[in-house]
């Protein structure tokens, strides 16, 4: 599957795609487009993420430990209990998608751990569980 998520071109789409407990490490891509992708345990440890699109995708307890995620849009992505450790989020931007029912559609970071995670001009537009927010 790594190799399928690497070839594809820039800007490609991917769609209701299931990744739960695969072995991502070290993928690289494009500046894709995820959406309603679930990565559910995934192993994504020094995953190249730049500039790549995440909208309504579950992430939850995924390994991302020093992955490169410059840029990158989490849109309405459940996070809860990712290992974020020493990610590069450099301006990447955590914010919501309105589905009408509040709180659902927001992008849940409640348990990721963020320890060492590069957090410059990262920009968080009403995230769960966001470090210093009092929601």
């Amino acid at each position: 599957m790594k190799q399928v998520l690497s070839s594809l071109g820039y800007g490609a789409r991917v769609e209701r795609q299931v990744f739960d407990g695969l072995d991502l490490t070290s993928l690289r891509t494009q500046r894709l487009w995820f959406r309603r992708c679930a990565f559910v345990g995934a192993d994504l440890r020094h995953a190249t993420l730049d500039g790549c699109s995440f909208t309504l995708c579950d992430l939850r307890d995924a390994d991302l430990r020093g992955a490169s995620l410059r840029g990158v849009s989490l849109a309405g992505c459940d996070l809860r209990g990712a290992d974020l450790r020493d990610t590069d989020l450099t301006g990447g931007r955590l914010t919501w998608v309105n589905t009408g029912s509040d709180p659902h559609g927001r992008t849940d970071v409640t348990g990721a751990d963020l320890t060492g995670a590069c957090l410059r001009d990262v920009r968080a537009d009403r995230v769960l569980g966001w470090p210093g927010d009092a929601e």
